[in-house]
């Protein structure tokens, strides 16, 4: 079944709203790396012992780090900040304190975090209705391509991850 694509006229205009999700994105792939070699438990296992070790940033960790910054120099109305920032991530207990101890260690300030622990992020972002949603999973992707405008964010050419996702793209 083809896409319908999200009709970008209907969007709020008064505020740009930016969804990004955490590894691979925010965070470097090694979480995600670990999760899809050795499963979730050795996932939590690892961020349990890592929880006061900031995480590597990942490709969009700049972009953020200059949002953030940007939204904190901008006039706050009461009701309405011009720029809205959520992590929508699959993160969850243990593994959530450790992004949040990187994003205050970032001096990084989002307004909304869903750590949903694997739980499928498409309802979240249409309540959130971000302007765009920055993912490195194609099945996120394709969940919330009909509801939200969406990008992906690619694998870099030398991670261990660039061959499985290059390969789910191209099917």
């Amino acid at each position: 079944m083809d896409a319908i694509p999200v009709n970008t006229c209907q969007l709020d205009t008064d505020q740009i709203r930016i969804a990004f999700d955490g590894d691979a994105v925010l965070f470097d792939d090694s979480g995600e790396l670990l999760y899809k070699q050795k499963g979730l438990k050795a996932f939590h296992d690892r961020e349990a012992l890592m929880t006061d070790m900031p995480i590597e940033k990942g490709p969009y960790a700049d972009l953020l780090i200059k949002l953030s910054h940007l939204q904190s120099r901008l006039p706050h109305l009461e009701d309405l900040q011009p720029i809205q920032i959520a992590l929508v991530t699959a993160r969850n207990a243990p593994a959530d304190v450790r992004a949040i101890k990187t994003l205050r260690e970032w001096g990084v300030s989002v307004d909304m975090a869903f750590f949903l622990g694997g739980l499928e992020k498409t309802a979240v972002l249409k309540s959130f209705a971000p302007h765009i949603f920055f993912d490195d999973s194609v099945q996120h992707i394709d969940a919330a391509k009909n509801y939200v405008p969406t990008a992906l964010v690619p694998y870099h050419s030398t991670s261990k991850l660039y061959n499985h996702t290059w390969h789910l793209i191209n099917e």
